[in-house]
């Protein structure tokens, strides 16, 4: 069990807006998230993470989404025709970046699996990544079609695990061990709920603070990479969903990422709302800062709950938090 707090037991509290209940994407009704974590030998720390948007055939019952791109350094499967069509018909899933291909593969064995599914001759896999290349062996590619099918079938409405777990099994952020984590916002009668997959560089930054290396410590890298997946209830249409994708990067650069040329940096949004009458722009408009500050949280969430981790010949520690929480003390930004 992880004993690390999340950022908000210790007093950090991104914004103003109101959390969920669990203050995690699965806050939205009927969202799911399920890992598969590996931990093997000295040189295995990565894994896959699922989200789902809902529990039934997505080929089927296709849910309306969208993608953002900040910067495209990377190896998202499948954004083309969600961006196309505005539909998501899979669920999404986060990996390893050597990963993505063995991955999306996997994802159209477990669609070809599902009741109704059986002559389908096309199937548009969603596949994020970033790169865990520092503490696993990522010519390995050990998560395959095993791994896919564990974390969808385990995948689960409640609390999420973050940290060190699924995707974020091996990553790095701001030179400190990154990984999965959470967050959500209530505006007006709606959920947000933000997850990432952390594993970029820059200069660490919360509530506007910034967070130094230690004394003698390497700098951290600016490259790296991040994904974010925004879910809500609200019922909006693909234009507004890469909208509020875009807001993602807002929340993103509070935390102090710059987005550096090695950097890839995208946003998959999607709503579970079935309702016909949608949002105007106008209205749309409450829901960005829940998006932005849902993003912002989640990174803290991710640094906060990894743990330091030992792979593929290198140690990455974990974010200190006496000396992180001394250091927001000390700027006045909690008690």
């Amino acid at each position: 069990m992880n004993a690390r707090p999340r950022a908000r037991a210790l007093g950090i509290v991104v914004g103003t807006l109101p959390t969920g209940a669990r203050n995690a994407i699965t806050d939205v009704s009927g969202v799911k998230v399920g890992h598969t974590t590996l931990v093997r030998g000295e040189k295995v720390r990565t894994g896959v993470t699922a989200i789902l948007p809902h529990s039934g055939n997505l080929f089927h019952d296709k849910v309306t989404g969208a993608v953002f791109v900040g910067n495209a350094f990377g190896k998202l499967v499948g954004s083309t025709q969600v961006n196309e069509l505005g539909e998501i018909e899979t669920p999404i899933l986060l990996t390893s970046t050597l990963n993505t291909f063995r991955v999306a593969d996997a994802l159209i064995d477990y669609m070809l699996t599902l009741d109704g599914n059986r002559d389908l001759r096309s199937i548009n896999p969603l596949v994020g990544e970033t790169n865990d290349g520092t503490l696993n062996d990522i010519q390995g590619r050990y998560s395959g079609h095993d791994e896919v099918f564990a974390a969808i079938q385990g995948a689960n409405s409640g609390d999420v695990e973050e940290g060190c777990v699924g995707a974020g099994a091996g990553t790095t952020a701001f030179g400190w061990k990154g990984g999965i984590g959470t967050a959500s916002r209530k505006v007006l009668d709606y959920t947000v709920g933000v997850l990432v997959q952390s594993n970029f560089g820059g200069r660490l930054t919360i509530l506007g603070v910034p967070v130094e290396r230690p004394r003698g410590a390497p700098p951290a890298n600016a490259d790296g990479s991040i994904m974010m997946v925004v879910a809500t209830d609200a019922p909006v249409d693909a234009r507004n969903l890469r909208r509020m994708g875009a807001r993602t990067m807002m929340g993103l650069g509070r935390s102090g990422s710059a987005g550096s040329n090695g950097s890839g940096d995208y946003a998959i949004a999607f709503t579970t709302s079935r309702e016909a009458k949608l949002l105007s722009n106008d209205a749309v408009s409450p829901l960005f800062p829940a998006v932005i500050e849902a993003t912002e949280e989640a990174i803290y969430n991710s640094l906060f709950r990894a743990e330091t981790t030992t792979g593929n010949g290198r140690t990455v520690e974990a974010l200190p938090i006496e000396s992180t929480v001394e250091t927001l003390k000390k700027h006045g930004m909690i008690r």
